[in-house]
């Protein structure tokens, strides 16, 4: 019998992860060092003193791979490969369980942010792997998607159905196509994601399988502009009969007091630990200790990533592994 070809879910085993690095000054402003360093101490809590799995800090240019090096010393691999930005979770290639991989069109989350080097860096780190990596002739982010490796993948319509991605897709054709190209054997669709998200509403900010079948999706907290995006993913969900299980949201964050799409669920799973945004909110602790029970073989562990999130995403947006 032919074994199904799907993408592995992220607790499924990793030869290494690729890491994208800060490396445009005019990007990140004010915020490079400390985004930086905040990079850094994740690659270090993935690297979790040897337990986990090879770290590769993926640097856009020299300046940056030195910088990347001194900081990062011997917990990661630094290379060298020109990209936009570093939201790789979007850009790299997706490697399926039998070691190849598909990499898609980008076009700069709806056109939104057309940066050079964006549009291939997933089939140069591919390359770089000796990865045979197939290219797929319609626009999918990383983000958008995510899978519990038994053919079940969650996604959002606002992302996936929206007209400045594949205007001339249906939902039907584009179930076809995650089928086909990455093995998903059931979608299920929530709506919006969160308020302020430039990429139109990626999954991985709001709803992240933790195991075959099991679904966590945010429990509003006080004054949290999502409140209502989170009661209708969780009714959505329900409607799929898969198991729900709630993590607190960080509630309100702003950044110069506007609005920003602050998430738990931007966590990244790693061979020996998990990695949880921190923002400084009341539910920080509170979400580490739920998201510590969904996962009682790894360390779960609560980072800051403030500087991070000014570019848009968090440590899972800046994050792509690769299977065993």
């Amino acid at each position: 019998m032919t074994k199904h070809v799907v993408q592995p879910p992220e607790w499924a085993r990793h030869k290494a992860v690729w890491i994208g690095f800060p490396s445009h000054p005019d990007l990140w402003l004010d915020d490079l060092e400390p985004a930086r360093d905040e990079v850094v101490a994740f690659a270090r809590a993935v690297h979790a003193d040897g337990r986990g799995e090879r770290v590769i800090l993926v640097a856009a240019d020299e300046e940056a791979a030195g910088a990347a090096g001194a900081m990062a010393k011997d917990i990661a691999d630094v290379v060298v490969e020109p990209f936009g930005d570093i939201w790789l979770r979007d850009t790299a290639a997706i490697i399926l369980s039998d070691g190849t991989a598909r990499d898609f069109r980008f076009n700069g989350w709806g056109g939104k942010y057309d940066l050079p080097g964006d549009d291939d860096i997933g089939l140069r780190l591919a390359a770089r792997r000796r990865i045979r990596a197939e290219s797929c002739n319609w626009i999918l982010e990383g983000g958008a998607i995510d899978g519990d490796g038994t053919g079940l993948v969650v996604t959002t319509e606002q992302c996936l159905l929206n007209h400045n991605r594949n205007p001339g897709l249906s939902k039907v054709e584009i179930e076809a196509r995650l089928r086909s190209d990455l093995g998903f054997t059931q979608v299920i669709w929530l709506g919006e994601g969160l308020m302020y998200d430039h990429t139109d509403g990626h999954v991985d900010n709001l709803a992240r399988f933790v195991a075959p079948g099991k679904l966590a999706i945010p429990q509003a907290a006080e004054n949290d502009p999502n409140w209502l995006v989170y009661q209708h993913a969780a009714r959505d969900a329900a409607l799929q009969e898969v198991e729900i299980v709630l993590v607190p949201s960080p509630g309100r964050v702003l950044r110069d007091e506007e609005i920003v799409p602050a998430s738990y669920m931007n966590f990244y799973i790693g061979n020996a630990s998990v990695i949880v945004p921190q923002y400084g909110a009341p539910n920080d602790a509170a979400a580490v200790a739920a998201i510590q029970a969904l996962f009682p073989d790894r360390e779960v562990v609560g980072l800051r990533a403030d500087h991070i999130l000014t570019g848009g995403g968090s440590f899972h947006c800046i994050s792509q592994q690769i299977p065993e």
